[in-house]
């Protein structure tokens, strides 16, 4: 691949999803590009570029966005997540929304399923405290192909072995051969959408949580402000955003503030001092204390 192929691909991939590549991921490129030009029936990157250059490529440009932007996920990924979510922001909203008795949560980098369904997890260990609740869950992703896997919800057992405590993969999933399903009910949970986050999502509505982890990682300074703003516009003035363990809006923005004390855990800056930055007792014993 020469250098002009590979800044051609380069431009190509944050004009399309965000994904910022410095001059060295060279190698990453290759190996993750080389299959599908292969499934193309080209020899190299080379002609993979020039392919993509050419006219009605949509298809092709679709393929190379997603074996890039395809990221790890696993079950309960970073534990401290999933303890705030359970034991603060859901008790915060629980309160919050007593009235309306309606949450809504996005995860806005879903993946394969894994983090929308340790959240619809730790609600159904909840089913006592949200009763008579409508909690809606909607997953995206920029890749159609692991939004099919996630709906499936069916993962191989090295997949369900990383973070999942054994007593949730015996309560939630059913052996399927050597690979285990998750539950109707938890499946059932979860709204599944294909979305950039690069353009306009106001159409998802108003929003309670929003879990967006390990995504702005990837992107430049400017599109990472530009994202967490318009995600502001879509939060309730009381909800929370839960970032990546290497992300944060400290010096990019100030539509969300710190909570304090809870590491990765925001609130909109419009907020009212109350929930957000009190502490608050919750009773029953956190999910994520099996995961140690």
């Amino acid at each position: 691949m020469t250098p002009n192929d590979y800044e051609f691909l380069r431009k190509l991939l944050k004009d399309r999803s965000g994904l910022m590549l410095s001059a060295d991921k060279q190698y990453l490129v290759e190996s993750r590009l080389l299959p599908v030009a292969r499934k193309a029936g080209l020899s190299t990157l080379t002609e993979l570029a020039q392919k993509l250059r050419a006219p009605n490529a949509e298809k092709l440009i679709v393929d190379v966005v997603e074996a890039m932007t395809t990221n790890e996920s696993f079950f309960f990924r970073d534990k401290l997540p999933f303890e705030h979510f359970q034991n603060f922001i859901m008790p915060a909203l629980l309160a919050t929304r007593a009235n309306q008795k309606r949450i809504r949560i996005w995860c806005a980098a879903a993946s394969t399923g894994q983090e929308p369904y340790s959240l619809a997890m730790v609600l159904k260990e909840m089913s006592r405290q949200t009763e008579g609740f409508r909690i809606e869950i909607i997953a995206t992703d920029l890749s159609t192909e692991v939004l099919e896997k996630a709906k499936a919800g069916i993962y191989s057992q090295f997949e369900v072995q990383r973070g999942l405590p054994v007593q949730l993969l015996i309560k939630n999933f059913s052996q399927v051969g050597e690979m285990w399903q998750i539950a109707p009910d938890l499946r059932a949970m979860v709204q599944y959408r294909p979305l950039n986050l690069l353009r306009d999502f106001s159409s998802l509505g108003m929003m309670d949580v929003i879990f967006c982890r390990n995504v702005l990682i990837y992107f430049d300074q400017a599109t990472k402000i530009d994202v967490i703003n318009r995600m502001s516009r879509l939060m309730a003035p009381d909800g929370f955003l839960t970032l990546g363990a290497a992300e944060t809006v400290v010096g990019l923005t100030d539509s969300f503030k710190a909570v304090t004390g809870r590491r990765g855990i925001y609130s909109p800056n419009s907020a009212a001092s109350g929930p957000a930055g009190g502490v608050l007792k919750f009773t029953h014993p956190p999910i994520a204390a099996g995961m140690r």
